[in-house]
């Protein structure tokens, strides 16, 4: 079975390119500080800073091996490959919700770096999915699970601007 392709933007791919590294060089060697110090305490059996430290070190771990896999499945979205005639993943759409009457704006993104507070929505999401492909001026309707969500396109720039 083969991998599943991780959609990043570029801004995402350096992002975890930078956390990748931060955590091979600085947080590896840090962890493995504490470890030192707790096993220069004594009997590891009772001692509750070296668990705390092993514990963080398998955190660190696998977060190196979950960014490892990301980074070797990466397809980056390139800004100037983004159309502004329709939208697609990696670019910024300005949308008037219908239902609430005012004006939203979302950066389509792939799953590994969608947050929805900061705006940045799945291509997966319902909302994501369901913009994929519409144009300025059309209006779009999405089956989202609290009830149908009515928008109009008013805009669409690459995530860049």
């Amino acid at each position: 079975m083969s991998e599943k392709k991780v959609v990043l933007t570029y801004e995402g791919l350096k992002k975890r390119e930078e956390e990748l590294e931060e955590l091979k060089t600085v947080r590896r060697k840090e962890v493995a500080e504490k470890i030192k110090e707790a096993r220069g305490q004594g009997d590891l059996s009772e001692n509750a800073e070296y668990d705390s430290a092993k514990e963080e070190q398998a955190e660190i771990e696998a977060r190196i091996v979950m960014l490892e896999k990301m980074l070797r499945n990466a397809e980056v979205i390139d800004d100037d490959e983004v159309s502004k005639d329709v939208i697609s993943v990696g670019c910024t759409v300005k949308l008037f919700d219908i239902e609430f009457d005012e004006e939203v704006e979302y950066t389509i993104v792939g799953s590994a770096e969608a947050d929805p507070m900061e705006g940045k929505i799945s291509n997966e999401s319902p909302v994501g999915l369901g913009l994929l492909g519409h144009k300025i001026g059309e209006t779009v309707v999405i089956a989202a699970p609290e009830g149908d969500v009515e928008f109009k396109v008013l805009e669409i720039n690459s995530s860049n601007k």
